[in-house]
């Protein structure tokens, strides 16, 4: 007698499908806009817009406390990684085909479990350390240097994922002891004033739909935020997180409707190995169980987006038993 499907756990997948879908369209509006307008002010007029209802949940915050970090070189790293992810990452988008791009950010798990050894203190036995190693020589696949021209694009996307990594490694060493208020606030501030500094040198005139574009990207991030929070509500992260390569259809969709592009053999084979070592690292933490930090589960919020938002901080997980924010 075969039981029947969890619903809760369906309903956590198609969120999360949701989520990665809305995060697709978000970077296929930074694509089209990319075409006309630098990133920087594709990032400035977008964290303008999102900075208001940000600044609405942040005033939310019930916990007391000062605005000084009590991590303030940890903080100021996340911060800067911030900036400099997002920025890399939606230059990426703005001149790579998608289909491109997103094998690199799959990488992410690869890099953030391969981080959590010297900062997080991880133990990665042989299993991870080769899933690790084939996830890598996947990306070598899609980049295929030697073969093809690198191109800026491709360093940017790669600076993006590193960029990225980073911040959640960071997140999950400071996040215990750092207010919401303070984790979200700096990299907004950040970067909204990195950006506008830019703009002497970047800036262009922009149509009234160029401007809403950007606004349509503000809310699509804030948006695709709110699915993942109600994913991770409904379903446990091993069943999450593996949805975001999806986004992989999406982008080869997206590109074949919008610009013209094809996924080529060798991206094809490079992101398939890239997936399949991304989704063993994933279920290898969750049976390894309380034996690791699980860096990657609980690293549940997409990078590359000019928002600050961040999953954990709406999913209730500030108390959890280890007493760790994620």
């Amino acid at each position: 007698m075969t039981s029947s499907p969890d619903p809760s756990k369906m309903r956590g997948a198609l969120f999360a499908l949701l989520a990665f879908a809305l995060f697709s369209t978000h970077d296929v509006v930074i694509k089209f806009l990319g075409g006309s307008i630098s990133s920087p002010q594709i990032i400035f007029f977008s964290v303008l817009f999102s900075f208001p209802l940000i600044i609405f949940m942040l005033i939310r915050d019930a916990d007391g406390g000062s605005l000084r970090p009590v991590h303030p070189w940890w903080t100021a790293g996340r911060t800067a990684c911030s900036a400099i992810s997002g920025l890399a990452t939606f230059y990426a988008f703005s001149v790579l085909p998608l289909t491109q791009v997103y094998p690199i950010l799959f990488s992410m798990p690869l890099l953030i479990t391969l981080m959590a050894i010297p900062i997080l203190g991880e133990r990665v036995g042989l299993r991870r350390g080769a899933a690790i190693v084939v996830g890598l020589a996947g990306v070598m696949v899609v980049l295929q240097p030697g073969a093809a021209e690198i191109s800026e694009g491709h360093i940017a996307a790669l600076i993006g994922a590193v960029g990225s990594s980073l911040n959640s490694i960071i997140m999950r060493k400071i996040g215990r002891d750092e207010r919401t208020v303070v984790l979200q606030l700096y990299p907004l501030i950040v970067n909204l004033l990195v950006m506008a500094a830019f703009l002497p040198f970047f800036y262009v005139p922009m149509e009234l739909v160029n401007l809403g574009a950007t606004a349509v990207v503000a809310f699509l991030a804030l948006t695709a935020v709110g699915c993942l929070v109600i994913a991770y509500r409904e379903a446990p992260a091993v069943i999450v997180a593996p949805m975001q390569y999806s986004q992989i259809i999406w982008a080869s969709l997206f590109g074949a409707l919008f610009f013209d592009e094809t996924l080529d053999r060798m991206t094809l084979i490079g992101t398939a190995i890239i997936m399949a070592s991304g989704i063993y690292i994933v279920l290898r933490e969750e049976r390894r169980g309380g034996r690791s930090t699980r860096p990657v589960q609980r690293s549940r919020t997409r990078g590359g987006t000019a928002t600050t938002l961040r999953v954990a901080d709406y999913l209730g997980l500030k108390h959890r038993k280890d007493g760790r924010k994620e």
